[in-house]
């Protein structure tokens, strides 16, 4: 098999002053990258006659064995030193800055995630595209070697120019922030176990009640509800990091100026199809009042008031709406004594010592610290 390596012959007599008396025998080892028009190589040239080390090319360790010549240096054998990705037809070009060069020599750093796979958060520093394919190679090359699994690429919006190159070496879309997106590429040739973004977004609905048995309702300026005349709960969605019974209370204040407690859950439902088709959990929570007067949130909300709560659950649209009424027959006998929804336990899950909320329906009668 005999290698042409453009450029190169002269950086190998730069590199080593080798002379006519004495050529080098260049001992390559050579492995394919993700790509067939790419390859690994180790080599280090020696002296011909006194087996003298002249130089060394450095790249990761390489299975396939090639023996040629070019030049009057004869390549075979190998050797593992440190990286280098090359063409198969050409090593890299001898000219452009040494800071691209040292860096076409990197690996890129990651931590490793629990299941295998390695998580690469890049700088908002800008990068030539080839330049970060050549990189990127280097690093698939040897997280192949070490057996991992999803490679996730963290990139800054600042970086949305290597989306492209990304998704030609085999990487999709994972999600999106306002700050990044992340993109992952399943490695082994085995199913693709990585599991799909969020599929729920989380929303709270809040029934305040006063000791006059007065229901805090509103009414939005916009969404479904918009112009109906129907008077509904304070609601609104989960942050992200945001416990349900902080969300309940955090809506209510926001659109009504009225502070609270949560009490507990007293239903919750589930539904498909909703947001940009995720799924959606809604949890119906009862929260016990601290004051009275309303100041409505002029941004979203047309108008608040303490309503009796017969009035509130009589009105058409519950009526003609059966999870609505299931809502208000649960919060009736809620009101009655009759009914225990789900109460908020702060708990320290096992392996991680954070701190959580657990819901269940306290059995008064039971001790559940023992």
């Amino acid at each position: 098999m005999f290698c042409q390596f453009s450029n190169f012959n002269q950086s190998i007599r730069e590199m080593s002053n080798v002379g006519k008396t004495e050529l080098p025998i260049l001992r390559v080892n050579i492995e394919l990258l993700s790509r067939t028009s790419l390859l690994c190589c180790n080599a280090i040239a020696v002296s011909a006659n006194s087996n003298r080390t002249l130089f060394t090319l450095r790249t990761p360790k390489l299975h396939f064995r090639a023996q040629g010549r070019f030049s009057g240096v004869r390549i075979e054998g190998y050797l593992n030193t440190r990286r280098w990705a090359m063409s198969s037809t050409a090593f890299p070009a001898a000219s452009g800055s040494e800071k691209q060069a040292e860096q076409a020599d990197r690996i890129f750093s990651g931590k490793n995630d629990d299941y295998g796979g390695v998580i690469v958060e890049m700088t908002s520093e800008p990068m030539d595209p080839s330049l970060f394919v050549t990189i990127l190679r280097a690093s698939i090359c040897q997280w192949r070697q070490q057996g991992k699994r999803g490679v996730w690429i963290k990139l800054p919006i600042e970086l949305a120019n290597l989306v492209e190159p990304l998704v030609k070496e085999g990487f999709y879309y994972h999600h999106a922030e306002p700050k990044y997106l992340m993109l992952v590429h399943w490695l082994p040739v085995t199913v693709n176990t990585i599991p799909g973004n969020a599929t729920h977004r989380v929303g709270v609905g809040a029934f305040v009640m006063n000791q006059k048995n007065e229901v805090l309702v509103v009414q939005e300026k916009s969404g479904q509800f918009q112009g109906s005349g129907f008077w509904k709960f304070p609601t609104g969605v989960v942050d992200e990091g945001e416990d349900i019974c902080d969300a309940a209370v955090r809506e209510v204040k926001e659109e009504t100026g009225i502070d609270t407690t949560f009490v507990e859950i007293l239903a919750f439902r589930q539904s498909h199809k909703s947001f940009f088709e995720k799924s959606d959990l809604f949890f119906v929570c009862m929260m016990q009042p601290s004051s009275f007067d309303i100041h409505i949130q002029e941004q979203e909300i047309e108008a608040a008031q303490w309503m009796p709560y017969e009035e509130y659950a009589s009105q058409p649209f519950i009526q003609q709406h059966e999870m609505l009424k299931y809502i208000v027959n649960a919060c009736e006998a809620k009101i009655q004594d009759k009914y225990h929804g789900f109460s908020a336990v702060k708990t320290e899950t096992g392996h991680s010592k954070k701190i959580s909320y657990l819901y269940l329906n306290m059995d008064h009668n039971c001790d559940y610290t023992q």
